[in-house]
């Protein structure tokens, strides 16, 4: 687990790239444990280090995203003039392209800085802790911060609570779409199995005279159930483009998504009919052995 202490030092930035193209990115402010705490992958180049003491006031590095927006064949040893300074900082290490935003958004041009001072009041604290030790660990994490800060303000969050934060909207669309789909196949069921009990009472001299006829079970199931099944397959071929539709337009709100397969709505399309011949065919089945004697009596 990951805990976010206090408010980060980041934000968008503008800067000078190849002399005067002017350009916006994201401007983060890090230590040289950043990339290694959130796992994040140098391609090219090195790390922020306190071997270097110049990296604190002249280094930056940057994203792929960035090298791709300045066109850098090489990025390593470019110069990036920063919007309110007057040095040059030079870039020392790339690192991979990682989602730092919602999956809405495309990753965006980032740069980084090298902030290691402790006085910085912006600054924020990433610290890793052991999954489950939060009672012990949040205590102590709490008091040695007030020792060290004792003005700022304390308050953390979890990483993961804010990644969940992200798509809360989507959780809560899922519970929606979830559960008005139970209920709408509960109430298409008990329609389609009442509808089927009416068509069977109405056809119980046709079933009798087509078993006295000699018409086997499966040809007088087959007989009651293939117009329910034939309905149910046009309305599918209406409803399959609309869904199709609707999810793709949903889909393309976000700049990394899945695509939506044809493999999907035939698993659904099936599903569909199987649960409307089995709600069918318990009605017809029964129809079926009834002794034709009797329902012709009946009739």
């Amino acid at each position: 687990n990951i805990i976010i202490v206090t408010p980060q030092l980041h934000g968008n930035g503008v800067a000078k790239i190849n002399g005067d193209s002017i350009r916006n990115f994201v401007y983060e402010g890090v230590d040289e444990n950043f990339v290694d705490l959130l796992k994040i992958q140098i391609v090219l180049g090195r790390n922020f280090s306190p071997l270097f003491p110049s990296d604190s006031t002249k280094a930056v590095m940057v994203n792929e995203a960035f090298v791709k927006m300045a066109g850098w064949p090489y990025p390593i040893g470019k110069e990036v003039n920063m919007f309110g300074s007057h040095e040059k900082k030079i870039v020392i290490g790339v690192v991979r392209d990682y989602h730092f935003a919602s999956l809405r958004d495309a990753i965006k041009p980032q740069l980084f800085v090298s902030t290691s001072s402790l006085e910085d009041p912006y600054r924020q604290l990433l610290i890793r802790i052991k999954p489950n030790s939060e009672a012990n660990s949040l205590p102590y994490i709490e008091k040695t911060f007030k020792k060290l800060f004792p003005i700022i303000p304390y308050n953390y969050q979890f990483y993961n609570e804010i990644n969940l934060q992200n798509y809360k909207a989507e959780s809560n669309w899922k519970k929606v779409i979830l559960i008005g789909s139970l209920l709408t196949i509960i109430i298409a069921g008990i329609g389609l199995f009442g509808l089927s009990i009416l068509t069977t009472e109405r056809r119980f001299k046709e079933i009798g005279i087509r078993k006295v006829l000699g018409a086997s079970v499966n040809l007088i199931v087959f007989t009651l159930s293939k117009e329910f099944l034939l309905l149910i397959f046009l309305a599918m071929l209406f409803a399959m483009p609309f869904a199709y539709y609707i999810s793709n337009s949903w889909l393309e709100t976000y700049s990394y998504r899945t695509e939506v397969e044809s493999g999907t709505f035939a698993g659904a399309g099936l599903l569909v009919l199987l649960l409307a011949l089995v709600t069918v065919s318990y009605q017809s089945i029964k129809a079926a052995l009834m002794n034709p004697v009797e329902v012709l009596k009946r009739e």
